[in-house]
């Protein structure tokens, strides 16, 4: 007990940590917590910008991995505010959400690019054309189970990722819209739920079966961990949600077990296991994408691999 008051004492001098309260430790423990988000990620953009040598790719990738720092601070507003107004969180809650859509449109921009694929140039390597796509239930009762890959199959694929770029501010705004006008019924709430969900899965299926496509292609590019943080982000930040939702419901999480009411219980929760998660992403980032494809790193290893 004495070592840890002696370490908490020395990290934050003039501060003795045994006598704040909980909402003060906590929003203290969430700040660092953002801090480092940010730390491993303006290291990452910092690496990009210096070895700065395709601005295609590059760019996308810094779209890409600003994603944990702005999901850890806006959670972090939303802590610092947890008794705000709905519509404050609505509009938090999709600032995050809108820059999602826009990740995931990166995302596939830059598969298109480590390809050499143009859709608006009508340039698909010869080498992948006639591949044979296969769409797994759901999607296969709705479309041919097998269909064979040019052009076109690649226009769908873009088109089903790019829909939720535009589906999901126009949700936001209308959502905000309605609450601000009081005409926000429950049955409203479950309807763009319903259809936001159905949005965002479209555009996830398409990039999975973009991977699966192209899976021989992109190896050297590691596009699965890169894909998984971009998921994992989105899986967390929604099934969690819903989870807690279900928790408060049935009761097992309780007022008398934190210090607000269970009205915000469920929002304050929510935002600290993001900020938490967010640390981890950033760091993962750090390996899906690093620099050394830029910075001439994994050519001389190449090279050294090959003496």
């Amino acid at each position: 007990m004495r070592i840890w008051r002696f370490s908490t004492m020395s990290m934050f001098p003039g501060m003795d940590l045994t006598k704040m309260d909980a909402p003060t430790l906590t929003l203290l423990g969430a700040a660092c917590c953002v801090m480092l988000s940010m730390h491993f990620t303006v290291q990452l953009v910092s690496q990009h910008l210096f070895y700065w040598k395709n601005a295609k790719e590059q760019k996308a990738i810094l779209i890409i991995v600003l994603m944990p720092p702005l999901y850890a601070i806006t959670s972090f507003v939303g802590l610092l505010d947890i008794k705000g107004s709905k519509a404050f969180f609505t509009c938090l809650e999709s600032v995050k959400e809108c820059y999602e859509a826009l990740v995931i449109a990166k995302f596939l921009a830059l598969m298109y690019s480590y390809l050499n694929i143009s859709i608006s140039k009508n340039i698909v390597p010869d080498e992948i054309k006639g591949r044979v796509l296969h769409h797994s239930f759901p999607v296969s009762l709705f479309l041919p189970r097998n269909v064979r890959l040019e052009h076109k199959t690649l226009k769908l694929l873009k088109y089903w990722t790019w829909q939720f770029v535009v589906v999901r501010p126009v949700c936001s705004i209308l959502i905000i819209t309605l609450q601000l006008l009081g005409l926000y019924p429950s049955w409203v709430s479950w309807t763009f739920t319903i259809i936001l969900n159905f949005s965002v899965s479209m555009a996830l299926y398409a990039l999975v079966i973009f991977y699966h496509l192209f899976a021989k292609e992109l190896a050297p590019h590691k596009p699965l961990a890169k894909f998984l943080c971009i998921k994992g982000i989105v899986f967390f930040s929604f099934w969690q949600g819903c989870a807690l939702d279900i928790l408060a419901a049935v009761g097992v999480i309780q007022s008398h077990h934190f210090w607000l009411d269970v009205e915000h219980i469920q929002e304050a929760i929510q935002n600290i296991l993001i900020i938490l998660e967010m640390v981890v992403f950033s760091v993962l980032q750090q390996y899906a994408y690093h620099v050394a494809p830029y910075s001439g790193a994994d050519k001389a290893k190449f090279e050294k691999k090959n003496e």
